[in-house]
């Protein structure tokens, strides 16, 4: 495994630490993109197709404040994102950055070895306190892995 040559700066916004010491950034795309270094591989959220950025990506469809249409596909993309996240700067994004950004990080957290029961927390300690917006979104989480 290769060291990412300049990985996200922890103490930025939007950065989550997970507890493996992988770091991945959570942003909302209505948002002005953060400053500091570009991700290199992203994963957006959304209902529709979002536009085009200059950094490898991966569109899952997610109607807001609702769960992934489809689940064995979201799965699958978040074991890649915390695969590509030893060696890449990587981003978890949707519209506001809260909901479904925030389902997915709590997520990576349960595949990095977070308990299901603990994930939100974490997410919400470490991330945003908004984040996991929907009840049907904590259960998600609840029952990933």
């Amino acid at each position: 495994m290769t060291a990412i040559e300049k990985p996200w700066d922890p103490s930025a916004e939007g950065v989550l630490q997970l507890p493996s010491g992988l770091l991945v950034r959570g942003r909302g795309l209505r948002n002005p993109l953060p400053p500091g270094p570009k991700p290199e591989f992203a994963l957006h959220l959304r209902a529709r197709r979002p536009a085009p950025v200059a950094w490898e990506h991966q569109w899952l469809r997610w109607p807001d404040f609702w769960l992934p249409a489809d689940r064995p596909a979201f799965a699958q993309a978040l074991r890649t994102l915390l695969a590509r996240a030893e060696k890449q700067r990587v981003e978890v994004a949707c519209g506001g950055g809260f909901g479904r950004t925030g389902t997915a990080l709590a997520c990576l957290a349960v595949l990095d070895g977070v308990p299901n029961t603990d994930a939100v927390a974490y997410v919400r300690e470490h991330y945003a306190h908004r984040a996991v917006e929907t009840p049907w979104q904590r259960g998600f989480v609840a029952r990933f892995g």
